[in-house]
């Protein structure tokens, strides 16, 4: 793993959050043709250098497979894929309107300080405008279009085996963070403007039970934040309801699907056909990928899936 020593390790996580946060927004157009069914092949021939700035996107685009033109909003925002090779190279993909990703754009070779990575929609306008990235030892740094330089909101964050940031859990603008530790106990962090978070909040017990734990926007309709979850031992599939409350933030969990044990990875990006509704994402052991396209319904909250590419496991590691 590269060792960046004080503030040049500061700005080099900058650099990054800010590259991110540029392609993921740039990716989000409108009429991309590439095709990146298989990112091994064809994508890795259409690779290219990410913006130096960020460039905020359109606010609204045209589905090609709805033919609608969707506005993202903070209850279904789009987001970029990232993917990372177990060299480091980390690349990004957007939405190429048809419901599937353009071709990949890479972000820079330092993939072995992303622990995790999670965009985030602080202003609420459905795009990406903020970073939170944990690197692997334990520290989290946080990056927006405002910082010239990223910022260390703290350390001791490998004390969770699981972090991420679905979204608005607790009533504010600002996203918020969801960690695990490793005994199953279920915590709760609110999200400043800055970076910033509070105190966390105990929110749940008995979370170990589950080996993948997803989301990034509104699955039901009703405008609150939701995550799905996936029983390891039995393969199940169960969706936690979002309720806008930070002292209880999910209803009781309602299994929604069951046999899915095949995947190795769960991942939303938001909205990812530009239906104005929140999607997932999903790889099996071979590297394909599939899109469950969702429905804004609770009671069955996807569409049956949608095979979107092949050699998607060159990626050891997939976060939005």
């Amino acid at each position: 793993m590269a060792i960046l020593p004080g503030r040049k390790r500061g700005r080099a996580l900058s650099r990054l959050a800010t590259a991110a946060i540029a392609v993921a927004l740039a990716g989000t157009a409108a009429g991309t043709s590439f095709a990146a069914d298989n990112p091994g092949t064809a994508a890795r021939n259409t690779v290219q250098a990410a913006p130096k700035a960020p460039t905020k996107a359109p606010k609204a685009i045209t589905s090609g497979t709805t033919g609608v033109t969707a506005t993202a909003t903070a209850a279904n925002p789009v987001f970029g894929l990232f993917g990372v090779e177990s060299a480091g190279a980390t690349y990004v993909y957007g939405p190429n309107g048809s419901g599937g990703f353009t071709a990949r754009e890479k972000v820079d070779d330092l993939g072995d300080v992303r622990a995790n990575q999670q965009a985030l929609d602080n202003n609420g306008d459905g795009s990406g405008d903020a970073v939170w990235l944990w690197d692997p030892t334990g520290d989290l740094y946080f990056s927006n279009d405002a910082t010239p330089d990223s910022v260390r909101i703290g350390g001791g964050w490998n004390t969770y085996d699981k972090v991420l940031s679905p979204g608005n859990l607790g009533g504010a603008k600002e996203y918020d963070i969801l960690a695990r530790d490793r005994s199953g106990v279920l915590y709760l962090y609110l999200g400043y403007p800055d970076g910033k978070v509070t105190a966390r909040t105990k929110v749940g017990t008995g979370w170990q039970i589950y080996d993948q734990i997803t989301g990034k926007g509104d699955l039901t309709g009703d405008g609150k934040t939701d995550i799905i979850a996936r029983e390891k031992a039995t393969g199940d599939l169960y969706l936690y309801k979002g309720t806008g409350n930070a002292s209880a933030p999910f209803e009781a969990r309602q299994k929604i699907g069951t046999g899915w044990g095949g995947y190795n990875a769960l991942v939303s990006t938001g909205d990812l056909n530009l239906d104005g509704k929140t999607d997932f994402i999903a790889r099996d052991g071979s590297g394909r990928l599939y899109a469950y396209y969702g429905t804004g319904n609770a009671a069955s909250p996807y569409q049956a899936r949608v095979q979107i590419g092949t050699g998607w496991n060159i990626y050891t590691k997939l976060f939005s």
